[in-house]
């Protein structure tokens, strides 16, 4: 008698078997994520770049472009009658050139570096009014041309910053390297 009950219920328990699983096993997927398929960032982005109405905000930018190696925001940078110098120890002489020279050089160093890492340490002066700003800061630069090939400067940076109007971006106009 048991075993002619227990005939009869079987396909019943398993249909209520299988249902349970089947339920379960939406339940249970159903409250997972998908960590293949994060949900859309809706939020606004904010710009790690910006809009140099402040002397900070070029140095800023100049971080980003050396970390990026992006010569546009690099080139963004410069005045139209920018200048770079440095002391030559070797032979005793500053050594001067243009904008042009300066953008060449530094896409040349962005293209031979794999990594370049720039960190603005404090400033020692700044003078000047809303159109021109002289700036000393510290600075430590590396780069990493290969893993057996790193280069780390450390020193000083002398920057001039012009704009025409309080309404215009600065821009570096004047950097003297002070890098030892």
């Amino acid at each position: 008698m048991i075993f002619k009950i227990i005939e009869i219920l079987k396909p019943k328990l398993f249909i209520i078997h299988y249902s349970l699983f089947i339920i379960i096993s939406l339940l249970f997927f159903n409250s997972c994520e998908n960590i293949f398929s994060p949900k859309i960032d809706n939020s606004t982005p904010a710009s790690i770049l910006t809009d140099q109405k402040t002397v900070e905000g070029v140095y800023q930018n100049f971080k980003y472009a050396y970390t990026f190696k992006d010569t546009t925001v690099y080139g963004n940078l410069l005045n139209e009658d920018f200048v770079f110098s440095y002391r030559d120890y070797g032979s005793g002489f500053d050594v001067t050139w243009d904008r042009a020279t300066d953008m060449k050089t530094t896409s040349g160093l962005f293209a031979n570096a794999q990594k370049v890492d720039v960190v603005w340490n404090n400033i020692i002066f700044q003078g000047g009014d809303s159109l021109l700003q002289n700036v000393k800061r510290s600075f430590n630069l590396t780069v990493t041309f290969n893993p057996g090939d790193i280069v780390r400067l450390n020193g000083f940076v002398d920057m001039n910053f012009i704009r025409n109007s309080t309404d215009d971006v600065w821009k570096i106009i004047r950097w003297r390297d002070e890098s030892f």
